[in-house]
């Protein structure tokens, strides 16, 4: 059997490994900056990626080694890490100085098909969050099939004759293990594996949602962590596929490091069980101030333009109006503090049912208190307050008698 010191050394020794290969990647890159690849774009969030899962990983296998999670987290940045690397290198080796550098092909080759693996080792950690086993021996099937749908994603890429799809213009890299007559066998596999999205996709969302409503205490916390970076990661997925010119942009790559650092570091806070009732804090604060920002970005935009067009109405001039501009800042500033508020009480009402009722238990019984002058009244009212808002086992409320005549 492993000792624990073996697997310990095994994540650190894994974690360094995705450090040098990224390292290694930078002049790479650099060298490549004349020539256009596919990679090139992406590099930033293949890079965050690979170090905030492979960090993250190994932390969590350093201090968790019995739970599968953190090994699953450092393969995947190990993977994009891989790519990385695989991606600079066989552009360099191939294109920018051709023949320079030993095994270009096999890079190339790697580079088609890895990235699909990396992100085929995610479901399995929805799967097994947050104690390294399936919901119930059910679940079975479902982690066959996310196995079985990752191999039919891979095979096409990994598989196929002819020129590598990453690299098949200009000068085409053929696949150096591309099986002859396959082409009919590997595109039957792509389309059952896309087919295959659907039902994977809804199993892990089924399952995470059993263990949700079953989960008590810590691990209800710890669901809602990666439950949060879900949504934001969904979020981002979003809003790129709406405005597809935030893809490439700085705006979207700020959007995609928030959304990769996100993910692992909402399970490494939830694993080793960091903090972890403020995600209630977390997820109220995002429900307010996104809401928030929303409405008031839409009452800006709406105020800029019925302003001038009132402006233009009346003074006929076509250019833009700084009087605009101005008077919507100031009727954003001066909504912000009661529109606030309101979101905060319908979210509350909403999502918060509890606070919201003891909020108001609490009204009630400070309008009470004005008027009420008897302590045995105002005892009992008090222990009625204490027991709708904290629930308590057992209440007794002592009343310190006069003392020295007073």
């Amino acid at each position: 059997m492993v000792s624990i010191r073996a697997l310990r050394w095994l994540a650190l020794l894994a974690w360094a490994f995705a450090l040098v290969l990224i390292a290694l990647c930078i002049p790479l890159f650099a060298a490549n900056r004349s020539v256009e690849n596919e990679i090139g774009p992406y590099l930033g969030n293949l890079v965050v990626a690979a170090l905030a899962f492979s960090t993250v990983g190994a932390l969590i296998a350093s201090r968790r080694r019995e739970n599968p999670i953190g090994w699953l987290l450092l393969g995947t940045g190990i993977l994009y890490a891989v790519e990385t690397f695989t991606g600079n290198y066989s552009t360099y080796a191939l294109f920018t100085e051709a023949g320079s550098l030993p095994g270009g092909v096999l890079a190339a080759w790697l580079t088609n098909w890895v990235w699909i693996f990396g992100g085929s080792l995610i479901p399995f950690v929805f799967l097994f969050f947050p104690d390294g086993r399936l919901p119930s021996p059910r679940w079975r099937p479902l982690a066959w099939l996310v196995i079985i749908n990752a191999a039919l994603a891979v095979a096409p890429y990994a598989f196929a004759p002819g020129p590598l799809e990453d690299f098949s213009e200009g000068s085409p890299v053929i696949n150096p293990v591309g099986i002859e007559r396959s082409a009919t066998l590997l595109n039957l596999f792509e389309r059952v594996s896309i087919l295959l999205l659907f039902p994977v996709a809804l199993g892990l969302i089924l399952a995470f949602f059993v263990r949700f409503r079953r989960a008590r205490g810590e691990e209800r916390q710890q669901i809602k962590w990666v439950a949060y970076a879900v949504a934001l990661f969904a979020a981002v997925i979003i809003v790129v596929s709406i405005w597809p010119s935030l893809d490439v942009s700085v705006t979207g790559s700020v959007l995609f490091f928030a959304a990769f650092l996100a993910l692992p570091s909402s399970m490494a806070l939830a694993i080793l069980k960091y903090r972890l009732y403020d995600i209630d804090v977390v997820i109220n604060r995002t429900l307010v101030y996104g809401s928030l920002t929303a409405m008031l970005a839409l009452l800006y935009f709406g105020a800029v333009a019925i302003t001038q067009m009132l402006f233009r109405a009346l003074t006929g001039e076509e250019q833009q109006s700084q009087l605009a501009i101005v008077v919507s800042t100031l009727a954003i500033a001066a909504l912000f503090g009661p529109l606030r508020r309101r979101i905060q009480s319908v979210i509350d009402r909403r999502f918060y049912r509890r606070k919201y009722d003891a909020a108001k238990t609490l009204e009630v019984f400070n309008a009470r208190v004005r008027d009420e002058a008897d302590l045995d009244v105002l005892g009992t009212e008090l222990k009625k307050v204490v027991r709708q808002t904290m629930a308590p086992s057992h209440i007794s409320l002592w009343l310190r008698g006069p003392e020295d005549g007073r």
